[in-house]
């Protein structure tokens, strides 16, 4: 009898799991109250913030039953788990602010909302936690509509928004000195990995290849040629595997202004010949920017470099580039 009933709660259980994966799915993009019962004199459960995903239980004419999914992003790679620590709220919400995987439009009016927050994050006085919001309502974009036009971006502005955040933190910490680039802190490369697997070829990926760089960049360059030589080639390299990418001119630019830093370095090496390449070698990139890139802003900044390295003007600690 025991195992009998054993048995029968564990089908219970998997009944509800399944149940709960195939409820319909969404979001909040505005912070609402979570109630007890649906109806604004109800207590009140707690705020449930913008971006967090929400399993849809019941609904009436102006209630929704959730169970909201509330987590801190995860912190290891996981292809079909975003995020770690869940904690999980189960009530009624007002539907007003609910945007489904039903709603029309539903992932043009959630990338919408991200761009907002996004735009208060860059601002002083900007709301609290905007970034964060951000970040989740981006990747909602691509959670809750895989096959949108909007997905990958979605994704990718998710894992940028992180990526900034880590890397802000990576540089604030005293290794971000130390010259060689394992020393130091390494920004968690997940979500950039998790772009270039979903979205493979497309201008996203070539752009989470393009943010991963900073985790091969040297700290202190320490006026010796090592790093600017390798970081010259690595930017190339990036041009070559991905020469459709939306960072191709910046990347070329980044590998112009080391060619130019170098001219000066090699000079208080006593290598006037490998200078001179330098020299060579940073007009030919310049001027292929230009070429290429000549109404970017990259292209008028290569003008600038280039006619730096014409004159001789001394580029390396130039903290504007």
């Amino acid at each position: 009898m025991k195992l009998r009933l054993i048995a029968l709660a564990a089908s219970l259980c998997l009944i509800s799991t399944l149940a709960f994966a195939q409820a319909p799915r969404g979001t909040l993009i505005s912070e609402e109250a979570i109630r007890v019962s649906p109806g604004a004199d109800s207590a009140k459960l707690g705020e449930i913030g913008r971006g967090y995903e929400l399993a849809i239980l019941d609904h009436n004419s102006e209630w929704t039953q959730v169970e909201a999914i509330l987590a801190q992003p995860r912190q290891q790679e996981s292809d079909d788990d975003e995020e770690q620590d869940v904690k999980t709220i189960t009530g009624w919400v007002h539907t007003k602010a609910l945007v489904s995987t039903a709603t029309p439009d539903g992932d043009k009016i959630i990338f919408g909302e991200a761009a907002n927050a996004e735009d208060q994050a860059a601002r002083r006085l900007g709301r609290k936690d905007a970034a964060q919001e951000a970040m989740r309502l981006y990747y909602r974009v691509y959670d809750l509509f895989p096959n949108s036009p909007l997905a990958g971006e979605g994704l990718f502005r998710a894992a940028d928004d992180r990526w900034q955040l880590d890397r802000e933190d990576v540089l604030t910490r005293p290794s971000a000195r130390e010259r060689q680039a394992y020393m130091r802190g390494q920004i968690n490369e997940d979500w950039m990995r998790l772009v270039i697997k979903k979205f493979p070829g497309s201008k996203w990926a070539d752009l989470a290849a393009f943010r991963m760089i900073d985790n091969k960049l040297c700290g202190d360059w320490q006026a010796a040629s090592k790093c600017p030589e390798k970081e010259a080639d690595m930017y190339e390299k990036y041009v070559k595997e991905h020469p459709q990418s939306p960072a191709a001119a910046e990347a070329l630019y980044d590998a112009a202004w080391r060619q130019a830093a170098l001219i000066d370095i090699y000079q208080t090496e006593a290598n006037r010949k490998k200078s001179d390449e330098s020299k060579n070698r940073a007009l030919e990139l310049t001027q292929k920017i230009v070429s290429q890139y000549p109404q970017s802003d990259w292209g008028f900044r290569a003008q600038t470099l280039m006619f730096y390295v014409r004159r001789g003007v001394p580029t390396f600690g130039n903290t504007g580039d």
